[in-house]
């Protein structure tokens, strides 16, 4: 029976654990969904979901007041008891008013003609103009012209519902007091014309509008500028005649407004010459003005708003700059995959066809084990299984679960025991290379397979005195679930074409600890392999490009390896992965500015490897975010067939990875849901890991479950449950 004090700390651990585990994934989630928050405030404001441009057709008119339809520009249905009324503009006073802005390219040009003939007028501005570009907002009151609404998205409210009304309102005014602290009481609706335009559809608006406070404003003096049919024109229809006063509509936004400005700079002295006033419409009107001050949590408000939308513009183009940069090293990664590893099988064809027979060298291989009793007897049969002559050393680094007992138990004459107190893989292989006795020493994990064959392909690039190590191809043995088939894709593709595409380069960042072989020699010059970094493959290969030797790929050394089996076990293994590499990174970063082979690995590894294996796996999940911005806000079209293009890019390219290694084609079915879930996987992993990176903090190693499903080459596979137990660092 179980004391209750190891119970009780057993539940204590297990509480903690609970505790911390959602601070694993808390930060980068946070990112990620502010992120997505601003693309879609950005999309709100820009009114690629909200925006509707139909526009009702004329209906009857028999339910508008005569005195409306006969009456002036100005539409006053604030009473809620009597009738409604309008009002005109007196004589020699032309109230200008413009639409749809502010636009960041013509309104300045608008206001310096304004300015510079000291005339002032109306701008009816959208809310999402407004909130993107306050600073014109603020420019327009400061320089004493009146601001109106002209709702929020530009819809035609005869086709909105009441609610729908006020909101297009409120958003509007939002916009407003957040840009220059002010309400209005001016508004136009989208589309308007002369008040003899008025029908049956359009009026209910009005009087709801004017129920809520507002002055309904049209216009009696259309320049049709939008029509852009030259200076001329628009000044001559934007002319009153008779000296009667005028509400003249033009356009601020919406397009190529150069006529319209160059309009203003003859009309404005034309008119003034005349007698005419450019002024307000209160003050046209003799009436307070329409701007009140807004204060208090209103206009806070107002402010968060605009704030909050001028943050998601520039997120957003920084996140499209982030989709140019992904978007190039896509295409530049596979064209060079493409390339180089078309010349990499024409290298490997010719070597194959020249090579002699060479003596059989003897080799120690070296097997590091923790807690692998579910691998270690497949690991070591398929070792005896080799046709080459080989010493086999299991270091077993301190296993709690009889891993060197059942190594010893099948009394191989050829496999050797090592045991050693916990001290981690580095440590282990150290210990191991001290005890081998050949001068290739082959290193493996406890949970991989080798075939028969693999041991002699990677033994025979060591007939050049310059190759220091070489790299095997690993690939995943558990294939059969849906994130074996995943990583069996990423490894045909992702890591034997990269190696290809290294190996003709001579910047090979990384031999795997699955299946890898050094020349002692080298592995004496550098110090062994280094516990400075959670990635020591990849911390020991960059430490032999820079002492000069050569790292190839060996196609043929296969090994098979028993990849993560859940999303948890994943995650674990790649953040080990991702931060490593960036330590390792760190840590020979001096190999930039170094002479010699250090310097150009340094400048020439080292960028690929940080461009390809870092900074493109935290960008690549740009692709679907984009992708489901467009799908919500559009254009749809275009997007979907640019995120197809790329899929097809790395259909190829992983097509012909699988070709290369002789895979059944029939993997690639899961390509495009492996895609679209391992780039929000790497991306969560890689930010976690910069976050590890950038607070000082340090991450463990952590053992992952094995269940000892990969068995050597041509046995049945079997498949037993791993006991549940808690792995030591």
């Amino acid at each position: 029976m179980t004391s209750p004090a190891p119970r009780g700390r057993r539940n204590a651990r297990k509480q903690r654990r609970r505790r911390r585990f959602p601070m694993r994934y808390l930060l980068p989630s946070l990112l990620l969904v502010a992120l997505l928050a601003m693309l879609m405030l950005r999309g709100y404001v820009h009114s690629e979901i909200l925006a509707d441009h139909r526009v009702r057709p004329p209906a009857a008119t028999d339910r508008v007041p005569e005195k409306i339809l006969d009456g002036g520009p100005v539409i006053d249905a604030r009473s809620t008891t009597g009738p409604a009324g309008s009002l005109s503009i007196p004589g020699h006073r032309i109230v200008l008013t413009f639409d749809d802005g502010p636009d960041p390219v013509w309104t300045p040009k608008v206001l310096d003609e304004l300015k510079k003939h000291h005339a002032h007028g109306v701008f009816f501005v959208t809310g999402t103009m407004a909130s993107r570009h306050p600073e014109l907002v603020r420019r327009m009151v400061d320089e004493g012209h009146e601001v109106g609404l002209h709702t929020f998205d530009h819809p035609d409210l005869s086709y909105r519902s009441h609610s729908r009304i006020d909101w297009e309102l409120s958003q509007n005014q939002l916009a407003l007091a957040g840009a220059a602290g002010i309400r209005t009481s001016l508004f136009r609706p989208p589309y308007s014309s002369f008040a003899d335009a008025m029908d049956n559809k359009s009026w209910p608006v009005t009087r709801y509008v004017g129920s809520r406070g507002y002055l309904t404003v049209v216009n009696n003096t259309d320049s049709e500028d939008w029509k852009r049919p030259g200076v001329p024109a628009i000044i001559e229809r934007a002319t009153p005649r008779g000296g009667r006063g005028a509400v003249v509509l033009m356009h601020d936004s919406g397009g190529n407004r150069s006529q319209t400005v160059a309009a203003l700079a003859e009309f404005l002295p034309r008119m003034q010459q005349r007698g005419y006033g450019f002024t307000n419409l209160t003050t046209a009107l003799g009436a307070p003005s329409a701007h009140t001050p807004v204060t208090g949590f209103a206009l806070w408000k107002g402010k968060a708003f605009v704030y909050a939308v001028g943050l998601s513009e520039n997120v957003t183009g920084v996140l499209v700059a982030g989709l140019a940069v992904i978007g190039v090293l896509v295409l530049v990664r596979f064209g060079l995959m493409l390339l180089l590893s078309f010349l990499h099988a024409r290298k490997v064809r010719r070597r194959h066809f020249s090579r002699r027979p060479e003596p059989a060298r003897p080799v120690s291989v070296l097997v590091p084990a923790y807690n692998e009793r579910e691998c270690i007897a497949n690991t070591v049969r398929s070792l005896v299984a080799s046709d080459h002559p080989v010493e086999i050393i299991v270091i077993d680094d301190g296993s709690t679960d009889g891993t060197a007992g059942i190594v010893e138990a099948m009394r191989l004459p050829q496999v050797r025991v090592i045991r050693q107190r916990n001290a981690g893989k580095p440590a282990a292989l150290n210990n191991g290379i001290a005890q081998a006795r050949h001068d290739i020493v082959v290193m493996m994990d406890g949970d991989t397979v080798f075939e028969p064959a693999t041991v002699r392909e990677l033994v025979r690039p060591f007939a050049d005195p310059r190759v220091g190590a070489v790299a095997g191809n690993a690939k995943v043995g558990n294939r059969d679930s849906l994130i074996g088939a995943w990583q069996h894709i990423e490894y045909v593709m992702g890591f034997n074409l990269d190696r290809r595409m290294y190996d003709i380069m001579r910047c090979m960042p990384t031999i795997p600890g699955a299946v890898g072989a050094f020349r002692r020699e080298a592995l004496d010059r550098i110090g062994g392999m280094s516990e400075d970094t959670l990635a020591e493959d990849t911390d020991v290969t960059m430490a032999l490009h820079r002492d000069g030797w050569q790292v190839v790929y060996a196609e043929h050394a296969r090994a098979w390896t028993e990849a993560p089996e859940t999303v948890q076990q994943l995650w674990s293994q790649r953040y080990r992965w991702s931060y490593g590499t960036m330590q390792a990174i760190w840590k020979h970063r001096r190999a930039v500015v170094e002479r010699g082979p250090s310097g150009r690995f340094g400048r020439v590894g080292l960028p690929f490897v940080a461009l390809f294996m870092v900074v493109a796996p935290l960008l690549a999940p740009l692709i679907d975010v984009f992708l489901l911005y467009g799908l919500v806000f559009g254009p749809t079209r275009k997007t979907v067939l640019a995120w197809l293009g790329v899929l097809a890019v790395q259909g190829v390219c992983a097509a012909y990875a699988f070709r290369l290694d002789r895979e059944r084609m029939t993997h690639l079915i899961s390509l495009p849901l492996q895609q679209i879930l391992y780039r929000q996987l790497m991306y969560v992993v890689l930010l976690q890991s910069w976050i590890t990176a950038l607070t000082g903090g340090r991450l463990r190693w952590q053992k992952l479950r094995r269940t000892g499903v990969v068995e050597a080459p041509g046995a049945t596979p079997g498949r037993r449950r791993s006991n549940d137990r808690r792995p030591v660092a």
